[in-house]
């Protein structure tokens, strides 16, 4: 399940990262093109021990609990050599592919300052001294942490150009005031926050893949559609291709830019979804007039998605991948969490449904650009009593082109749902669910014309599906968080199928 880089971005302390260091030795590649002066001779052997024990210690880093078997130097872009105008202070912007057994070859992105000696303040970000290579005998750490580092790169984004392989644009009409003090986002999540003042927030994606993220895609389309819905953008950076460089493990080569930082809006004194649920499961509460407004605001930013991405009917074969694809993760998952077996047969006739709906006449089904990871800690409630919706990204574990495919908007639909649900049965309130659950869904339809109750064999397969992945996960990272999917899936077992719905 995706963390909101915006949710809790005042309030959570860090935590202190589980150690978890691989044990077997990493092969060692530099391949990159350099820029400016000449870093690729001797780099990436000087970090990779610093990164072989740094990396799984993140709270983003994807391949916990599976040796590293190799790195590659990607890309090294040096935005502020040491000894230049910062004196010893030194910023390096790093893309290192690193290899592990089972899985295939991840991207992240760094951004590593380097100093003689590191600041008392720094130490905690710190990943040790360099020996050998361009930075011999400075002390690299986590550039974010630094508030002189963070405020240089929100200058890099006031002027759109290239650094290296790194392009910087803008929005025309952007504005940055001066004097924005820097601070990282304290809260557990997937990439990495700065928030500036009180007026931007710059998220820097971590893992990283070819290709433009849809939180840029979808932001920057709502914004140019006037949507108010979501917190604008207002600049960015990627990552542009190296011509005749393969990609990692013999792939083709790269051809697209990689999104690699997105700043946007910030939104002070809004309040997260999830935490006003929670507060109203406690009390008991009705929470009914925020859902159904919530629904409206969910159905707006689909409607001008809608407008401004291509829409397409999906046809018979379409959804019988999709079916199929819900059926795999569905066994996948019966296999490694027991607890789902005994529903299993059920479940599988909501997906056999999906599969036999045909995509055609009455039963025609839409695919256009969604959220994809729709959900109550994703949307925030600004100080006006409007909702906004954040993190397009889609789910982080999912393959990039995969998140940026067409999708029935009922997608969205189930996750928010599912989030209700979850509110209610994590505090022990489950007859909260269902009245907050209609409500969202009446607010979606009267915006929208289509009311999601209206399709039984759409939503039940999609809530399916959400509540399958849920017990993955759950029983993964939070097995005391396991019996919340576990009522759901019982839920949607007993529920009716095609051929008994009326």
């Amino acid at each position: 399940m995706s963390d909101s880089s915006w949710t809790r971005a005042h309030s959570v302390p860090t935590s202190p990262s589980v150690p978890n260091s691989p044990t077997t030795s990493p092969t060692v590649r530099d391949t990159a093109p350099p820029a400016g002066r000449d870093l690729a001779p001797g780099l990436l052997r000087s970090l990779e021990p610093l990164l072989r024990a740094w990396l799984p210690k993140q709270r983003w880093f994807a391949g916990k609990g599976l040796p590293i078997s190799g790195f590659r130097l990607a890309a090294a872009t040096e935005l502020v050599p040491p000894g230049g105008r910062l004196g010893p202070l030194g910023l390096l912007h790093v893309l290192v592919d690193v290899e592990q057994p089972g899985r295939p070859a991840d991207c992240y992105q760094l951004l590593l300052g380097a100093h003689p000696l590191l600041p008392s303040a720094l130490v905690r970000a710190a990943l040790g001294p360099a020996v050998g290579g361009p930075y011999d005998g400075l002390t690299l750490y986590d550039a974010p942490h630094d508030p002189r580092l963070a405020a240089l790169l929100l200058e890099r984004l006031r002027v759109p150009g290239r650094a290296g392989r790194l392009r910087f644009s803008a929005e025309p009409d952007a504005q940055f005031p001066p004097g924005l003090a820097p601070r990282v986002s304290t809260a557990e999540q997937s990439n990495t926050s700065v928030v500036y003042g009180d007026a931007y927030i710059l998220k820097l994606f971590r893992r990283v893949s070819p290709g433009t993220n849809p939180d840029l895609e979808l932001s920057l389309a709502l914004a140019r559609a006037g949507s108010r819905r979501i917190a604008e953008p207002v600049a960015w950076f990627e990552a542009l291709p190296a011509e005749g460089v393969p990609g990692p493990q013999g792939a083709p080569a790269v051809t697209e830019p990689t999104t690699l930082g997105l700043l946007q809006r910030f939104l002070p004194g809004s309040s997260d979804g999830w935490a006003l649920a929670i507060a109203s499961v406690a009390e008991d509460g009705d929470f009914t007039a925020e859902a159904d407004a919530l629904g409206r605001a969910t159905a707006e930013v689909h409607s001008a998605l809608a407008a401004a991405l291509p829409v397409r009917t999906l046809d018979g074969p379409a959804l019988e991948r999709i079916a199929s694809a819900m059926t795999r993760r569905l066994d996948e998952t019966a296999k490694e969490v027991p607890a789902v077996r005994p529903h299993a047969a059920a479940l599988r006739s909501a997906f056999d449904d999906l599969a036999r709906l045909g995509g055609v006449g009455e039963h025609a089904v839409t695919a256009q650009r969604i959220h994809g990871d729709l959900h109550l800690g994703q949307v925030l409630r600004g100080p006006d009593g409007g909702w906004v919706l954040i993190d397009f990204e889609g789910e982080p574990a999912r393959p990039l082109a995969e998140r940026r495919r067409p999708a029935p908007p009922v997608q969205d639909v189930a996750g928010m749902l599912r989030s209700f649900d979850y509110a209610a049965h994590h505090s022990g309130n489950g007859p909260w669910a269902a009245r907050h659950r209609d409500a969202f869904l009446t607010g979606y339809a009267a915006v929208s014309g289509l009311d999601p109750r209206e399709q039984p064999v759409l939503i039940r397969a999609f809530e399916t599906d959400k509540a399958v992945y849920e017990a993955r996960y759950e029983a993964r990272h939070r097995p005391a968080w396991l019996p919340i999917p576990l009522s759901a899936l019982s839920r949607l077992a007993a529920a009716p199928t095609e051929e008994n719905l009326p």
